[in-house]
């Protein structure tokens, strides 16, 4: 079964075997030297300019943005949420389950975060930091993340990116971020199970010294302790290899695959009517969010696409009824794709 969901992801056979490498007690060191190794991994993928630690959690990419979120104001401090798809109205949930004073700027599903916006809300008395997105599920739509960033950093705030499925996806320049959250499940193609958080040195050392509002999801816990919980071993076996897999292909090349990728259906699609929901200036390389052909709903073309081999993805929200999304991540080639587009015109017709 292909997946042209945004995770989970087609893996290789590599990761796959990675899988059976056997049983493991996590308090041996054998498990202490995987971890590392993965951290390790992570920083020479993304952070190669040094400067940040990485900081492993057992759970979906949702466990690393509410890790961050959770534990990136003071008591005091107030977060500035930009939100233009769920993933944002996700951020602002959880700074409201956390009792986090917030402020939410919003912009249409389909529209950018609007720096001039966002930068008038960090003016505001007691904020610390921004949250924004780097690629919005949603629609597929990737914010000016870099932007925000630079305008947050001339106000000395702190700057948290959910890159959840934006990693290794589309190009992320971490020097203006102090915190990134990601995980092995999507762009990185691994399988789902563990997540992490990319944090700046001597921003984790200024959260280790603030009161804790989680145990478990709490960043200063993992800085006290690199593995304070069992972790998911076998699945950090997998994410051991995608890791190795994607510094052979290189961040940059991975990007590159995925764009290609992009353009290749996105002309398949035009061929056969279909209309995008975003236009190319907005569009990550890894989804495409895609309006619905006349009188053909979710339901049937999920149903007909399926029984070809090929699973796509519903909308969210309001999105449901006039969109469906088509990712392209995972261990995938082009022989995968152009079948997936003959197989589409199938289920069209």
């Amino acid at each position: 079964m292909i997946l042209l969901n945004p995770g989970p992801v087609n893996v290789s056979a590599r990761v796959t075997a990675a899988l059976g490498r056997g049983d493991l007690c996590h308090r041996e060191p054998e498990c202490a030297e995987l971890l590392a190794r993965i951290r390790q991994r992570l920083l020479d993928a993304f952070a190669p300019g040094g400067g940040f630690q990485a900081v492993l959690l057992t759970g979906s990419g949702t466990a690393a943005v509410e890790a961050a979120v959770t534990s990136v104001c003071s008591p005091e401090g107030r977060l500035v949420v930009v939100s233009n798809g769920v993933y944002g109205e996700r951020i602002a949930a959880m700074a409201a389950a956390a009792r986090i004073a917030h402020t939410v700027v919003e912009s249409p599903w389909t529209s950018p975060a609007d720096p001039d916006a966002v930068e008038a809300a960090l003016r505001a008395p007691g904020v610390e930091a921004v949250a924004i997105v780097h690629h919005e599920t949603t629609t597929g739509l990737v914010n000016p993340v870099a932007e925000v960033a630079r305008r947050a950093r001339a106000h000395g705030k702190l700057v948290l990116v959910d890159s959840v499925s934006g990693l290794a996806g589309d190009a992320l320049d971490l020097e203006p971020c102090d915190l990134v959250a990601g995980t092995g499940g999507k762009c990185i193609q691994g399988v789902p199970g563990v997540a992490f958080v990319l944090v700046r040195d001597e921003v984790l050392a200024r959260i280790a010294a603030w009161p804790r509002r989680s145990l478990y999801l709490s960043l200063a816990t993992y800085a006290a302790a690199p593995m304070p919980f069992t972790p998911a071993v076998q699945v950090a076996y997998a994410l051991d290899e995608a890791l190795a897999e994607l510094l052979e292909e290189t961040v940059p090349g991975r990007i590159a695959r995925y764009a290609a990728a992009a353009a290749l259906l996105r002309a398949g699609f035009a061929r056969l009517g279909l209309d995008c929901m975003l236009p190319p200036a907005l569009r990550s390389n890894t989804i495409t969010s895609l309006r619905f052909p006349r009188g053909l709903g979710y339901p049937a073309l999920h149903a007909r696409l399926k029984a070809r081999g090929f699973v796509i993805y519903e909308g969210q929200g309001w999105f449901a009824k006039e969109a469906f999304r088509v990712a392209n991540m995972g261990a995938l080639d082009r022989a995968d794709f152009e079948r997936f587009l003959a197989a589409l015109g199938e289920a069209l017709a």
